[in-house]
């Protein structure tokens, strides 16, 4: 095995590719994950030892005032520069009201020396905090809201990889790094396990649902797997978020500084049973409503929204039934009427009624 096993799958061409990451997905488990990140604290980079802080460049300045670096490299500036002048953070999706994510450090180098032994080691996009003073790592993929194509290999998969990656080298560093936050950002966090955030841009989970090679819900129900044995095996939660921005990109520059457009929002990656993975080719009973010929996958884009009879729903939305759970529309049936698919099983339910008294 090698000294950075994680960062090496993480590099390879089937977890790189579109289409050949789910696969690669499959093969993995939250045990053999253990153990490479068990190899990466071990060998993880000391910077200390080279006389250097993790906390360098945290002026909120663009690169060359937004002339170079990446734009995930600025959007980690523009949130970290709102978090700052806010001084709030990003409500946290589906959490108790006032529970947030707040955006500390961005851009935090990892390598100790240019010559370390797997120079594929870069940067942490974010650190920040989440309630109860927890440590938080974010991978940060962001694709502008009018783009057509998503950046090779940037597939979940990897960003998943690349992330627990960093999560160990972070780790092997932890007391360093919490006394730099503390002294730099006067946050003290705790002790408890890290989560890792993998953050993606509305437009980048769309693009990565848009894909012919990731249509349906199986690479969804694998990335959930991977998450739920990684806390499992090392108790740490993996999150996966969209970040709806206004804007396009999102964000302004203001003396050089990347500024947002506006209250940028927290989201599920994807909706809920999202990741539900139908048997193929099952009948369905008429007792149980008519067949849909072509299942019609949750909007992302779209909230779930609990259901009521005198609202209005499309194709795509999601809802949520008080005795039947969650449901994506498939599709109108006719005058007041909607057909809904719950798990496996399509229901007729009725929408558009006049409030009573209207």
């Amino acid at each position: 095995m090698s000294q950075h096993p994680l960062i090496e799958l993480a590099n390879e061409r089937e977890v790189r590719q579109s289409k050949g990451f789910r696969a690669a997905a499959e093969q993995l488990t939250g045990e053999g994950l253990a153990e490479m990140y068990q190899q990466e604290v071990a060998n993880a980079p000391k910077r200390y030892d080279a006389d250097k802080k993790f906390l360098v460049s945290q002026k909120g300045v663009a690169p060359r005032g937004g002339k170079s670096g990446k734009p995930h490299e600025h959007l980690a500036i523009a949130l970290v520069n709102r978090c700052r002048t806010a001084g709030e953070g990003l409500d946290l999706p589906a959490a108790p009201a006032g529970d947030t994510f707040d955006s500390l450090v961005y851009q935090m180098p990892l390598k100790a020396r240019q010559s370390d032994p797997d120079t594929r080691i870069g940067k942490v996009d974010l650190i920040g905090s989440i309630p109860e003073n927890r440590l938080a790592i974010v991978m940060l993929k962001f694709v502008p809201p009018t783009a057509t194509r998503g950046s090779t290999g940037d597939t979940p998969l990897r960003a998943l990889l690349e992330g627990l990656a960093y999560t160990a080298i972070v780790q092997a560093n932890r007391n360093e790094i919490l006394d730099e936050i503390e002294e730099s950002c006067g946050r003290k966090l705790s002790e408890e396990p890290p989560i890792l955030i993998i953050l993606g841009s509305t437009r980048y989970w769309e693009l990565c649902r848009k894909r012919e090679a990731q249509k349906g819900a199986a690479w969804i129900n694998q990335m959930e797997r991977l998450g739920q044995e990684i806390d499992e095996n090392l108790g740490i939660e993996v999150r996966y978020l969209g970040l709806k921005l206004q804007g396009d990109p999102g964000w302004e520059y203001e003396e050089d500084k990347p500024v947002l457009d506006g209250t940028p929002i927290l989201d599920r990656a994807w909706g809920l049973g999202a990741g539900k993975v139908r048997p193929k080719g099952k009948s369905k009973s008429k007792s149980k409503g008519d067949p849909i010929d072509e299942i019609v996958e949750a909007d992302t884009s779209r909230p779930v929204r609990a259901y009521k009879i005198t609202d209005s729903y499309e194709s795509g939305d999601s809802i949520d039934h008080p005795t039947l759970g969650f449901g994506v529309v498939q599709r109108s049936s006719g005058a007041g009427k909607i057909k809904v698919l719950f798990d496996e099983t399509p229901r007729l339910l009725i929408h558009q009624r006049p409030s009573p008294g209207a």
